[in-house]
């Protein structure tokens, strides 16, 4: 038990640890309301628990050690960061009537879309598949099982969920300062520049 509780003390440091899960999470309900947020954490915990799952049962140890495939991967992640970067800020750089119409209602009326762009994001960052291999097995007893593994990567996705859905819910609460036109594109900018440079350091190995 003191083995696992210590392993709760860390994950929950780095689920609050900013990240593009959380600033992707932030964007979402900024633009497109607590629906789209709600759903875009759906998909980023559903890939949370699809790449622990995989760790647990050996197949990650696979992908990490079949560098063709882990580098796809990794290249798949550092693209679609820059998409996601490139959006943001064309967003933010966007002239004030079409970034106030925009993005706002289809993919409100789409979830599967928020839904879907979380997965992606997180599926395809491979520092996540690497926690739950070479960080996460440190915290195991010697000899625990497949459940055992399981459990502490769940953990993981549930303290990473409990975030996510804070953030949602505080970006609902300050609505009425997120409807300001310069404060949107402030969250934009930042979240672009931010996505930009987590792919560069994706990009670099870090």
């Amino acid at each position: 038990m003191s083995q696992y509780l210590t392993f709760v003390a860390f994950a929950a440091v780095v689920a609050v640890a900013p990240g593009p899960d959380t600033l992707l999470t932030l964007r979402s309900s900024v633009v497109g309301g607590r629906v789209r947020g709600a759903w875009t954490a759906v998909g980023i915990c559903a890939a949370g628990v699809v790449q622990g799952v995989l760790a647990a049962a050996g197949l990650g140890g696979v992908v990490a050690h079949i560098e063709p495939l882990f580098q796809t991967i990794r290249w798949v992640g550092v693209a679609y960061l820059l998409y996601l970067g490139v959006t943001a800020l064309r967003s933010a750089f966007a002239s004030e009537g079409a970034w106030a119409v925009g993005e706002l209602k289809g993919p409100v009326e789409r979830p599967w879309r928020a839904l879907a762009t979380g997965f992606l994001c997180n599926i395809t960052n491979p520092k996540v598949l690497l926690f739950n291999l070479a960080v996460l097995p440190q915290f195991l007893a010697a000899g625990a099982g497949t459940a055992t593994f399981i459990a502490y990567a769940l953990t993981l996705t549930a303290l990473g969920a409990v975030v996510l859905v804070a953030i949602v819910l505080a970006a609902q609460l300050a609505r009425g300062a997120i409807q300001r036109v310069r404060v949107r594109r402030g969250i934009d900018g930042g979240t672009g520049t931010a996505m930009l440079g987590f792919a560069g350091a994706l990009a670099a190995g870090h």
